[in-house]
């Protein structure tokens, strides 16, 4: 590459213990960025003054090398001679795009503010000091403790790894390959810093094509998922549990062939593989990780706004889905949005902290670079896989998995002894006081509709509880066309959710489906009484008014990125009924500007107004002073946002969320609400929560909290 002026030089520290691999990884990082830029490399150790060094060299490499650098100018130096402790041969570094200072000290504080990225590599104990003595054999010997006590005493005061913008860690015995190097790389270019600087890596790290397998099957789901995705950590199923092949499609508890229309598809995924990842974002921090369950994964961390960063890490660039493939997900992220992101999208911070042993991050997400998406209407199953070295075996495997005998379903009743003995965050009578609270919000004019919601919670000891068998269980008595399973380490997700939140088709359809309105379903009820409640749930005027606030709220929230004139009901005051519930829903559509953000489309709908009430920001406000604590993952979303551009995410209603705490307790938390108008009667607002509660408390055994 031909040498240019350079202004300013971006500069990534690699730093870690003797004997991490720091140096390999420093080399092979700089082979890989010269491809597209000027790269100068700088090992710390040739400033070290001596094996009791550490410090100094550290100092002459601020004012030596990097603050010249940083300013544009030709850096002059003397590297220590090892062989005869002095002063050696002065050497010049000549200002270049990118700076990689490699070595122990690299990302001190001291040069953390001359540096753009810190790299922190991380490895066992015993690996470090074998791979030091073999690179430098009887040199470095006599002096390993010696230097090891300096690096203690300087990482007692400068907690390096707790400051990196990136860390790896490897496991024991694993080898650096060129996957591994080609992680770091990524992570670097997930850094705000350098996501123009790293454009054309970025845009190499998107292009893999899909490799599809199309198999003519119908496997029994819950095995499938088992078979496939049953030892992730971290990993989830978008469950099209009220599919039309469901037993119940046909018995006394079925729903009307209409609302039948959303339960094609089903997607189960993980962040396995060489190309997975997996996104973590809290109080404005987020955290990236490239192949999570490789031998070395590399994490990125910075401080942005989760939708901006969700904007850039999307990746919709307008990629054809393959062939055939009716169902918007053909492989991208997948997970849910908390309902405190709303901090984000013009609300604040709940005043009250968060419990403790809360556990759950603002949003978790799981890059699937492999997944599974089976068509319940025609009995088919795709096979998806970004091309990389292990595609094709896990496409085997996947396919052996589809083609196994199908195996019978369980429908053994959930048994937990004891059942968990749920408490209620706010009894009876506070949450009738609360409602009243709302009300007189509504007649002081600061609000229409109050969406309150309380949460009923339960601790349970280790081993009472599977989360999986949970789930099972669940989507067996009360299925939903947007049912999800999900897996993120500690915390897990059991959701029948019948609402959707967006959804976004990859030309750009815009689709919000709104609840506002339940009645409960009586045990084994016939048609003529499901007509009779169908029919009161849809004349009566408080739902109605509660919908169509609600309805008016999301016409307003689409339209922001919507083509103008586009925003149009599509269907008012439906009724759609379920195992255990009808519900009165409505439909809102439009048109994506061109050219418009999809994360951004999505921030300006979140959280989803079903969930808050109109108008948007001033009714979260009110509710953070009437609820007084984070909703969590509840009230958010859940589901996918494809490399189409495409997108489907429900809300998080009906959703039993399990927190596993380190000393293998648990915490049981549902959410539970309902909206709050001018005639709203405490009484019958309490009793609806007791409905909406009614299907996940009865599959635990579990009662309503008195």
């Amino acid at each position: 590459m031909t040498r240019q002026h350079v202004a300013h030089s971006s500069v990534i520290a690699v730093d870690g213990r003797s004997g991490a691999g720091k140096t390999s990884l420093a080399v092979e990082l700089v082979a890989a960025l010269r491809e597209h830029r000027t790269v100068a490399l700088v090992h710390l150790e040739d400033l070290y003054p001596g094996w009791d060094g550490l410090a100094r060299g550290i100092e002459r490499c601020a004012t030596d090398i990097l603050a010249p650098l940083r300013r544009g100018e030709t850096a002059r130096w003397r590297a220590w001679d090892w062989l005869t402790g002095d002063e050696g041969e002065e050497r010049v570094t000549e200002p270049a795009e990118i700076v990689v200072l490699e070595g122990v000290g690299a990302g001190a504080e001291q040069l953390r503010g001359l540096a753009d990225a810190v790299v922190w590599l991380e490895s066992p104990a015993d690996e470090r000091r074998r791979r030091a003595l073999d690179r430098d054999g009887e040199t470095y010997a006599p002096h390993w403790e010696r230097w090891a006590a300096q690096e203690d005493a300087w990482l007692a005061a400068d907690d390096v790894a707790a400051a990196a913008t990136v860390t790896v860690v490897s496991s024991p015995g694993a080898a650096r390959s060129e996957q591994a190097t080609r992680r770091v790389l990524d992570a670097l270019a997930e850094l705000p810093a350098f996501r123009d600087a790293l454009a054309p890596e970025r845009a190499q790290r998107e292009s893999p094509e899909v490799v599809v397998r199309r198999i003519a099957a119908a496997p029994e789901p819950v095995a499938l998922f088992e078979t496939l995705f049953g030892g992730s950590e971290h990993a989830i199923w978008l469950d099209s549990s009220d599919r039309p092949d469901s037993d119940r499609a046909e018995g006394p508890n079925a729903r009307p062939p209409s609302t039948r229309t959303r339960s094609r598809f089903s997607i189960m995924a993980d962040d396995g593989g060489l190309l997975g990842r997996r996104a973590v974002h809290s109080d404005g921090v987020t955290s990236v990780t490239y192949g999570p369950e490789t031998p070395s994964p590399a994490t990125a961390r910075f401080d942005q706004p989760f939708f901006r960063w969700l904007d850039s890490a999307w990746g919709h660039s307008g990629e054809a889905p393959p062939e055939g493939l009716e169902c918007g997900f053909a492989l991208g992220w997948l997970g849910y949005l908390g309902y405190e992101l709303k901090r984000e999208c013009g609300g604040n911070n709940v005043s009250t902290a968060s419990p403790p042993d809360s556990g759950i991050p603002d949003a978790q997400l799981v890059y699937a670079a492999r997944a599974v998406v089976v068509d319940h209407d025609r009995g088919g199953v795709w096979l998806l896989a970004l091309a990389a070295p292990d595609a094709a075996s896990w496409l085997d495997e996947a396919e052996r998995a589809v083609r196994a005998p199908a195996a019978e379903a369980s429908d053994t009743p959930l048994e937990l002894a004891p059942a968990p003995a749920f408490r209620a965050r706010d009894d009876g009578g506070t949450y009738r006081d609360k409602v009243r609270a709302a009300k007189a919000e509504i007649t002081e004019g600061t609000t229409y509709e109050v969406c309150l919601t309380t949460a009923l919670e339960a601790d349970i000891a280790p081993d009472q509880l599977d989360p999986w068998a949970t789930y099972r269980s669940l989507r067996r008595r009360s299925p939903a066309p947007f049912a999800a399973f999900a897996r993120f380490g500690s915390v897990a997700i059991a959701s029948t959710s019948p609402e959707r939140f967006l959804s976004i088709t990859d030309d750009g359809g815009l689709r919000a489906e709104p609840i506002k309105g339940t009645r409960r379903r009586s045990a084994g009820a016939g048609p003529e009484e499901d007509a009779l409640v169908r029919a009161e749930l849809a004349g009566n005027p408080k739902d109605r008014a509660e919908n169509l606030m609600i309805v008016d709220l999301l016409r307003n929230d689409l339209s922001h990125f919507a083509v103008p004139g586009s925003v149009a009901v599509a269907r008012l005051f439906a009724v759609e009924t379920y195992a255990t519930v009808h519900q009165l829903v409505s439909t809102i559509e439009a048109q994506l500007r061109p050219g418009a953000s999809r994360a951004e489309a999505v921030a300006a709908a979140f959280p989803p107004g079903s969930m808050t009430g109109a108008p948007k920001i001033s009714t979260m406000d009110i509710l953070d002073r009437l609820e007084g604590v984070p909703r969590g993952v509840y009230s958010g979303a859940i589901g996918y946002f494809s490399r189409t551009g495409a997108a489907d995410l429900s809300v998080v209603i009906r959703t039993l969320v399990v927190v596993e705490r380190p000393d293998g307790t648990a915490r049981l938390s549902l959410g539970v609400g309902g909206a709050v108008v001018a005639d709203s009667d405490p009484d019958a607002e309490h009793d609806e929560i007791r409905a909406k509660s009614f299907a996940v408390l009865s599959t635990l055994s579990a009662q309503f909290p008195k």
